[in-house]
C-alpha cells in the first residue's frame, strides 16, 4: 500500500474542478483581453469566476485579485501593502519571511510565539511611529496551529496598520468570511483545496492601499500584469465554493483520522514521539521523533508513506524548522520533525497502515 499523507503541500484536483476547467482548456482558449468572441468568452468566465470567489468570501468582486499562487499573494502583500514598518510572526510561510526584507520599511519587527505555536495577543511589541501591517498567518503550514486572527487584527487597527492574513492553509478548515470581517487582505492558493497549481488571489478590502508588484500589462485593474490563468481561475472558483460549503464534513472527517493516527503511534512509542503545537486545524500533524530527520523521511518513504519535513517548498534545504526555532525548540530537535496532513480522499484504512509504518519506522531508526 502507498498512502499519501502530504496534502499540505499539495492535493489532488477534484472531478467537479477539472470537469469545470476542461472547456477553457480545449475550446474557449481565448486570451481574456482579446476583443473578439473567443476573448470574450474566456473574459465571461474569468468574471463569473471572480464573482463567485467573491460571493464565497463576502466582499466585492473588485477586492479579489488573481495570481500565480499563495507565494505570489504573500509577496505582494508583505512587499506593497501600505507602507511603513512590519510587525510579524516569525512562524510565517516562507514566501512571507523572504519578502519583508524587499519591502520597503525601516523596521521589521518579528512577535513573540508561545512554546505552544501561537502568537499571544497580550504583547505590547515594540512599535514605531511608521507601522503600518501586521502580518499573521491564519493557520500554520507546518503544525496547523490556529492563530488568534480575529484579536490580532483587532490590536493592528487600534494601532492604526492594516492586517494581512496568509490564509493558504485555512480555506479547507475555517469560514473565510468570518476571518474577513476583520483582515483586511488574505492569500489563497488552489491547489491546497483540490483545485489547480498555478493560481491563487490575494484578496485586498476597499481602502486599503496595494501598489503593483507585477507591471507590463493591464490585467487586474493595472495592479498585477500577466495574461490570466482562465482554466486555472475558473477551476479555483470551483474548489473554493466545494471547500468552503463542505468544511465541517472535512472537518470532521480529518480530524477524526489525525487523532487516530496520533493516538496509535503515541501510544506505542509514548516519549520516542512528542505532537506539536495545540489548538490546531484538525487535518495536520506535527511529530518530533527520537530519529527524525530527512533519513526517517526517505524510509517513511520507501515504506509506502508520504510525508513531508515541513513545508514543502522548503524539503530540499536540510535546515532547522524556523517554525519549530520559533517555538523554543533546538536546533537538532528542529531538524527532527514530521508533517502528516489528512485530505478528504484520506481512509481508516491508509490511516491505520501509515501509523504502523510510523512505528515500524521509528523503532528501526532507534
Amino acid at each position: 500500500m502507498n498512502v499519501y499523507l502530504d496534502y499540505a503541500a499539495t492535493s489532488p484536483v477534484r472531478e467537479e474542478v477539472l470537469a469545470a476547467m476542461l472547456p477553457y482548456l480545449k475550446e474557449n482558449f481565448g486570451n481574456p483581453d482579446s476583443l473578439h468572441a473567443f476573448g470574450r468568452r474566456a473574459a465571461h468566465a474569468v468574471t463569473d469566476a471572480r464573482d463567485r470567489i467573491a460571493s464565497v468570501l463576502g466582499v466585492k468582486p473588485n477586492e479579489v485579485y488573481f495570481t500565480a499562487g499563495g507565494t505570489e499573494a504573500d509577496n505582494w502583500a508583505v512587499r506593497c501593502l501600505g507602507e511603513g514598518d512590519i510587525l510579524y510572526s516569525p512562524i510565517e510561510h516562507a514566501a512571507t519571511m523572504s519578502a519583508i526584507p524587499l519591502r520597503k520599511c525601516k523596521m521589521a519587527i518579528p512577535c513573540p510565539i508561545s512554546a505552544n505555536g501561537t502568537v499571544p495577543t497580550d504583547f505590547d511589541g515594540t512599535m514605531s511611529e511608521n507601522f503600518s501591517l501586521v502580518c499573521v498567518m491564519a493557520v500554520n503550514n507546518e503544525t496547523g496551529c490556529i492563530q488568534p486572527v480575529e484579536r490580532l487584527a483587532a490590536f493592528a487597527h487600534a494601532r492604526g496598520a492594516l492586517f494581512f492574513s496568509d490564509c493558504v492553509q485555512a480555506a479547507a478548515t475555517f469560514d473565510l468570511k468570518e476571518i474577513l470581517k476583520s483582515a483586511d487582505a488574505i492569500s489563497l492558493s488552489a491547489h491546497k483545496i483540490g483545485g489547480p497549481k498555478g493560481v491563487g488571489a490575494l484578496v485586498v478590502k476597499k481602502g486599503a492601499p496595494i501598489k503593483p508588484l507585477i507591471v507590463g500589462g493591464e490585467q487586474e485593474r493595472g495592479l498585477r500584469g500577466g495574461t490570466l490563468n482562465v482554466a486555472g481561475i475558473v477551476g479555483f472558483a470551483r474548489a473554493l465554493e466545494l471547500a468552503q460549503a463542505e468544511r465541517e464534513k472535512f472537518c470532521a472527517h480529518t480530524g477524526r483520522l489525525r487523532d487516530l493516527f496520533e493516538a496509535k503511534v503515541t501510544a506505542v512509542l509514548k516519549d520516542g514521539v512528542k505532537v506539536d503545537g495545540e489548538r490546531r486545524a484538525p487535518n495536520i500533524s506535527h511529530l518530533t521523533f527520537r530519529e527524525g530527520g530527512d533519513a526517517f523521511l526517505t524510509l517513511l518513504d520507501l515504506n509506502g508513506v508520504a510525508a513531508s519535513g515541513g513545508a514543502a517548498c522548503s524539503a530540499h534545504a536540510s535546515l532547522p524548522s524556523h517554525v519549530m526555532l520559533a517555538m523554543g525548540r533546538s536546533g537538532e530537535e528542529a531538524q527532527r520533525g514530521v508533517r502528516f496532513s489528512f485530505g478528504r480522499e484520506t481512509t481508516e484504512e491508509e490511516t491505520l497502515f501509515a501509523a504502523a509504518t510510523v512505528i515500524n519506522c521509528a523503532n528501526r531508526s532507534s
